[in-house]
């Protein structure tokens, strides 16, 4: 053999076969080896002579048992058998096997399973590959040798591709009947002039094939046994190949991969498992597949929105044949995260991130990262098509992750989307794309989303971000483009403001434009709510109290520049007058004609949408809708739906955008209520305007922040008093049930309204209370339904608004001063105290000797606190 280049100085490490080392030069610490082999036998022949070798130089060998193939080792001195499983999914296979070499440290030797065998729980070898890109550099940074197999035939050329470029050492080991030959194909920074040859195995030597006749026959007989000239195709294409091909008369063949698709397409959740083969064929996964992006999951919003409208066409195809419209969306799936991660170096701040003192402190730097970040070459082209199947309609990028809105974990808000006006040239419309995707990619570092997953011990479960990408529905007037009306609706009314309505029915929160209205708690407006029941009964005392809490301002999108604005209804209706106002609103008679006195124009348009309910058929639908759901589901539902209002035979026509499992509280039996309670034992009372179904409450603590002084700060003193409030709510006991009551509206993003905490400033608390402050323009928000209320429900978390100046209302702080011991904040908090100013603010009383009793009954819609 001739000479070897070694251009490292550096200890040569055997194989365990001194003529595989003639072949190689040896191996080099640092050295990842991979062998593609077509029988794991194979790999297995040369595994048992390395760890020989290994072991009789005193290295310890890590054997990585993971597959589903009988154990290449058996347990012997120096050898440490780790099992890992890979079916908790990527990211925490991967975390775990990089703790384990993060453990083991410098100068340990490994050997891995057969790589291939991750397949099987994954599907997709693309993974595979990222897997390896993250693994080996850190095997190589620490000094190790690793030895890996791979069975080349069921991975595609790109991860195979991949995998090669990332290892040191590569040796592909064919055969043909019994002759076995071996070939390196990659030895880093070694060479010689016959290497990268075949070699024929010959008693224990590795002898060159020099002679390019006898090479030729040797690979055709290699390939002509092996079928090696069939494509390459991803496990993933693989799978669906297979889905397509599959007759539908082979109804167990088409059972079997159902469930294997459900398992890596869908969910990992039993009873959405359970739903989603019920009512997901064959040829809805298959379809499912051609507009997904990338491999992997395509995230809880996505199957919610898929899981229920293929419920509501199975169970009545005849209404909703006609009435729902086809959904058109286009799934980034989760894999695709990951990519992004590995591709962008991050693999090592992800690790870091995922440590219990770096799940908070190690998101800004990572969460800035992402921002920065470039997508792999392989997923550009994709999005590319995608907007090519949109063309220039607006789009909506938003967050699909594998636990989000499931059963118990909504993650309501928790997560951006993003609407997108998808104008310009494409190179424009990829890199707003592009961006958009960055933005909702990031929102998974965002403070309130990281409480949330703590807060329900989800910190340690895979949590992979896929998105779902869909075309706005709605339609343009001029510049203007918005649907006609959106809803959010909910199964079960656990909000009712009147005896008589059954909570049964259901509610819906509807607004004109864009459904961000409906959705979130809006500054200084109002969404329309509709008990199903009762669905012109509203919870006001005159007309006057109807209009002020209307819809003033309307959520579209201007396509000439700024994207997503809020509008005031007049200048909409002035600007776009194609606008089905008869529809959906009245005309105010003594505003329109104060109006034209002033020569503003009329008329003045009210959105009530009486003409619409009066109709009748949109709220047998909405009914029809969340009836059928909840029966499907066996459990209450949360859905977002926009409205399309034609004059056609199908005047009214709804695009389903998403379905969740409701969270409720308060399903206990009614408390008992005093029917007469002594004024002088009462702290609050109230009629109606609660949340949190029957309540029996011990408060052992109040956080209370006073009006007069937080009125009177600046905007920025505002914001230190919501952090104060955060700080002494966190650091409240366990075993204390905390009252948090202010003005206005708690959450807020405008200070001038309310305290503007977030959400994990308030995870903490039993009752939430909103104190009306009409001196000050501070008052509450009762957006029953939006994402705040979601938030509380799913926490547990009672809510009830106060109205001081109202009949149905009691507000009487000053028994607090009589029933609980003040606590000063310098005595809670030890340290970085703010300003005096701040901390006037607040008041913190403990009534731990003698909790303040909070009671409420739903069905009379009567809540009480104080002693009894």
């Amino acid at each position: 053999m001739a000479n070897v280049t070694d251009t490292q100085a550096t200890p040569v490490i055997s194989t365990g076969l001194p003529g595989l080392d003639q072949v190689l030069d040896g191996l080099r610490i640092g050295d990842n080896v991979v062998w593609r082999v077509t029988d794991l036998d194979d790999y297995r022949r040369f595994v048992t002579p390395f760890v020989a070798s290994a072991t009789a130089a005193g290295r310890q060998i890590i054997y990585l048992r993971f597959g589903q193939h009988e154990p290449l080792l058996a347990p012997a001195p120096g050898i440490r058998i780790i099992e890992v499983d890979a079916r908790d999914g990527f990211e925490s296979f991967t975390a775990r096997i990089w703790e384990l070499v993060e453990t083991w440290g410098r100068g340990a030797f490994y050997v891995c399973d057969c790589l291939s065998d991750l397949l099987n729980a994954w599907a997709t070898d693309t993974m595979v590959g990222y897997f390896f890109r993250v693994i080996c550099p850190f095997l190589f940074e620490l000094d190790t040798v690793a030895w890996f197999a791979l069975l080349p035939q069921r991975h595609s050329r790109q991860t195979l591709d991949r995998i090669r470029a990332t290892t040191q050492v590569m040796i592909d080991v064919h055969r043909a009947d019994d002759d076995m030959q071996l070939q390196p194909v990659k030895v880093w920074q070694r060479q010689s002039p016959t290497m990268f040859l075949p070699h024929r195995y010959r008693d224990g030597e590795f002898i060159p094939v020099t002679d390019s006749s006898n090479a030729t026959r040797l690979q055709a007989a290699i390939e002509q046994q092996a079928h090696a000239t069939q494509q390459l195709l991803d496990g993933w294409d693989r799978l669906f190949l297979e889905a397509e091909e599959c007759d539908a008369a082979d109804s167990d063949r088409a059972r079997a991969l159902v469930q294997r698709i459900l398992q890596v397409l869908v969910s990992r959740d039993p009873r959405i498992l359970a739903l989603a083969e019920d009512y997901l064929s064959l040829d809805d996964l298959t379809a499912i597949h051609n507009r997904t992006i990338g491999s992997g999951f395509i995230g809880g919003k996505a199957v919610g929105m898929l899981l229920a409208r293929a419920i509501l066409t199975r169970e009545d195809p005849d209404t909703w044949g006609s009435a729902l419209d086809p959904h058109d969306s286009m799934f980034l799936a989760s894999d695709v995260w990951y990519a992004f991660l590995v591709h962008n170096g991050l693999w090592p701040a992800v690790m870091k991130h995922r440590t219990r003192e770096g799940f908070f402190d190690e998101a800004p730097a990572l969460r800035k990262a992402i921002l920065q970040g470039e997508f792999p070459p392989e997923v550009r082209p994709e999005l590319i098509r995608t907007l090519d199947h949109f063309g220039q309609y607006p789009i909506l990028v938003r967050s699909s992750s594998l636990l989000e809105d499931g059963f118990g974990n909504a993650f309501a808000g928790k997560y951006e989307s993003v609407f997108l006006i998808n104008q310009g040239d494409p190179e424009q419309r990829l890199a707003a794309l592009e961006n958009a995707i960055r933005q909702v990619y990031a929102s998974t570092m965002s403070e309130d989303a990281l409480s949330y997953r703590r807060g329900r011990d989800l910190e340690d479960l895979e949590e992979p971000m896929a998105l779902l990408i869909q075309r706005v529905n709605g339609r343009f007037h001029d510049h203007w483009y918005l649907p006609d009306a959106a809803a959010v609706g909910v199964s079960r009314n656990t909000f009712v403001w009147a005896p008589d309505m059954d909570p049964k029915a259901g509610m819906l929160r509807l607004v004109m434009g864009l459904g961000t209205r409906a959705v979130d708690r809006i500054q200084g407006d109002h969404a329309w709510v509709i008990a199903l029941d009762q669905p012109l009964k509203q919870p006001f005392r005159n007309l006057e109290e109807n209009y002020r809490f209307s819809q003033h301002l309307v959520d579209t999108l201007d396509v000439t520049g700024p994207g997503l604005t809020t509008t005031d209804l007049t200048t909409l209706v002035r600007e776009a007058p194609s606008l089905p106002l008869e529809r959906l609103g009245e005309t105010d008679r003594a505003a329109s004609q104060r109006a034209r006195e002033l020569g503003l124009g009329a008329p003045v348009w009210r959105l009530t949408f009486r003409p619409l309910i009066r109709q009748g058929e949109f709220i047998d639908l909405a009914r029809r809708m969340l009836t059928t759901l909840e029966k499907a589901y066996q459990h209450p539902v949360d859905v977002e739906f926009t409205v399309h209002l034609d004059n056609s035979e199908v005047p009214v026509r709804l695009n389903l955008v998403q379905c969740r499992p409701l969270a409720t509280i308060g399903d206990s039996q009614p408390a008992s209520l005093p029917e007469r309670p002594d004024p002088r034992r009462l702290l609050m009372a109230s009629e109606g305007r609660f949340m949190g179904g029957n309540i029996n409450l011990a408060i052992h603590r109040v956080i209370l922040v006073r009006a007069a002084e937080y009125s009177a700060l600046d905007l920025n003193g505002k914001h230190q008093v919501a952090k104060l409030v955060g700080r002494l709510a966190r650091q409240t006991p366990e075993h204390f049930n905390l009252m948090l009551a202010g003005p206005g509206r708690w959450g807020t993003s405008s200070p001038e309204l309310g305290v503007p905490v977030g959400f994990a400033d308030i995870s903490r608390v039993s009752l939430l209370v909103e104190i009306a402050d009409m001196g000050n323009g501070m008052v509450p928000d009762l957006s029953f339904g939006s994402h705040f209320f979601q938030d509380l429900v799913e926490s547990g978390i009672a809510y009830v608004a106060i109205f001081p100046d109202q009949q149905d209302s009691t507000w009487n702080p000053d028994w607090l001063k009589h029933h609980a011991q003040q606590r000063h904040i310098d005595s809670l908090l030890q340290q970085d105290l703010p300003p005096t100013a701040i901390q006037d603010c607040i008041t913190v009383l403990e009534c731990e000797g003698s909790p303040l009793r909070v009671l409420a009954d739903v069905t009379r819609q009567r809540l009480l606190a104080g002693h009894f």
